[in-house]
Formats: C-alpha cells, sequence, structure tokens
C-alpha cells in the first residue's frame, strides 16, 4: 500500500509550477500535441510530477495519435480512478495514488494486442526517470 501524501492546496501552489497545479490540482488539460512526452520515445518510468509515485513504465508507451503520451497500461497500485461527469461526457479519470493528482484520462480504445486501455496523460502531469 502506498502511503498517501495530504498537503493543503496552498502547499501545491508553492511546490507546483502554474500549469502543473492547473491540472494536476484543479483538473486541467494540456493542448494536445504540446506536451513534453508526447513524442518521447526514451526508456525508463513515468512519475507523478507533484509527489515523485512511479506510474507507468516506458514499456506500455504508445503513439495514439491523440496529442498526449498514452500507455495501455499502469504500474501496479499507482494509480486511482474516478467517474468524471464532467464536460456533458462520462469518462474516467485517474489519478495519483499517492497524492490524489489528476493525471488524465482512461479509455477501452487502446492496443487490442495488449490491454485494450489509453491512459491519456498529460505531460505536464509527468516526470520521466530515464534508465
Amino acid at each position: 500500500m502506498t502511503e498517501k501524501i495530504i498537503k493543503t492546496e496552498e502547499e501545491w501552489k508553492e511546490e507546483l509550477s502554474p500549469e502543473q497545479y492547473h491540472v494536476l490540482r484543479e483538473k486541467g488539460t494540456e493542448a494536445r500535441f504540446e506536451g513534453k512526452y508526447v513524442n518521447e520515445h526514451a526508456d525508463g518510468t513515468y512519475h507523478c510530477a507533484a509527489c515523485g509515485n512511479p506510474l507507468f513504465s516506458s514499456s506500455h508507451k504508445y503513439d495514439s495519435k491523440s496529442g498526449w503520451p498514452s500507455f495501455d497500461e499502469a504500474l501496479p497500485g499507482a494509480v486511482e480512478y474516478h467517474e468524471d461527469t464532467s464536460h456533458g461526457m462520462s469518462r474516467v479519470e485517474v489519478l495519483c495514488a499517492r497524492c490524489g493528482s489528476h493525471l488524465g484520462h482512461v479509455f477501452p480504445d487502446g492496443p487490442e494486442e495488449t490491454t485494450g486501455q489509453r491512459f491519456c496523460m498529460n505531460s505536464v502531469s509527468l516526470e520521466l526517470e530515464e534508465k
């Protein structure tokens, strides 16, 4: 079980950039095709930009052509899921299991030869630790 990190919104504002705070804490979305990891192909582990929790292996990253970094699975126990009915849609939100920060959404239209899942993440929510 991952130990939870609890901070006030003021503490998060002091630690995160304005863009990170907007996406991670206010559930924002970065612009399509503009995130630093959209076309990243380095080997390593993607961590939560807010708390450093390991989230995704680069071996599960693929080009979904959606404009955001996409993965077909998360590391075991790394993320939590919540129903998101904002913006008139029904989606599954993906949150960091350690700090509760918004990472993106997961959709059932990923690669059929693997999990069938598309974890559509915001680059600003992630930090890549290269191997």
